[in-house]
């Protein structure tokens, strides 16, 4: 379980996050939707331990959540708008380099079917420098999945994916539903969103407006209600 108690950020006397307080319950899916400067990527990076808040505070199964706690680290699995990528590495290199850091078993097998998942086995012993923006992020996703974190942490993951891509995606993301994995995703792409999120919070100004359930899946009610919230 995640739980962020009171949340605030400010940077330069500007508030970026103003009294954030979320439970999120094993195995949710939520997606975090709102206009640019929301606070939506901050909320994020807090929750993963990348950034500290100036007040409150964030617990993962009832575990503070500081900044060189590395058991939580271990947990979470995050894909952010840098890669973190190794450019001069191959796909099978880089997925090697980052399972040894969590001990993976079976690391080879593992990295390499996870290549195999997001389409790119005909260009894993090829260096990433060679790869096109959405090569890149699909390399980018199995990284942030190699370890099977139980918390998956996603900011804006379709960004730079063509169709064939996002449904690769998305296949990932609703088997990682299946295995009880708690997902947060902060996405522009409310399609996208309503394939994959169970429960959606609303942001605007560094406050959340809104956190409800969908009962059918139809984006073009998740449209009016974004629209009429956020405008």
């Amino acid at each position: 379980m995640i739980k962020t108690v009171t949340l605030n950020k400010t940077i330069a006397e500007k508030t970026i996050l103003n009294d954030i307080n979320i439970t999120v319950n094993q195995g949710e899916t939520i997606g975090i939707l709102g206009p640019n400067g929301a606070g939506k990527s901050t909320i994020l990076k807090i929750i993963g331990g990348l950034m500290k808040p100036s007040f409150g505070h964030v617990m993962i199964d009832n575990i503070p959540v500081k900044e060189n706690n590395l058991e939580i680290k271990k947990k979470i699995g995050f894909l952010a708008h840098n890669s973190y990528l190794y450019e001069h590495l191959s796909p099978v290199e880089n997925l090697t380099f980052f399972g040894k850091l969590y001990q993976v078993n079976q690391l080879e097998y593992k990295v390499k079917e996870l290549i195999r998942e997001v389409g790119l086995q005909f260009f894993m012993n090829e260096p990433v420098r060679s790869f096109s923006r959405g090569m890149i992020q699909r390399l980018a996703i199995v990284r942030a999945i190699v370890h099977d974190p139980s918390i998956l942490i996603l900011d804006e993951p379709h960004t730079g994916l063509d169709q064939q891509a996002s449904r690769i995606l998305n296949e990932l993301i609703l088997k990682k539903k299946e295995q009880k994995t708690t997902i947060l995703m902060v996405t522009h792409d409310l399609a996208q969103a309503i394939e994959t999120c169970d429960r959606f919070i609303l942001m605007k100004k560094g406050v959340i407006i809104d956190d409800f359930v969908l009962e059918n899946k139809n984006v073009h009610q998740l449209k009016e209600i974004y629209l009429r919230q956020v405008g």
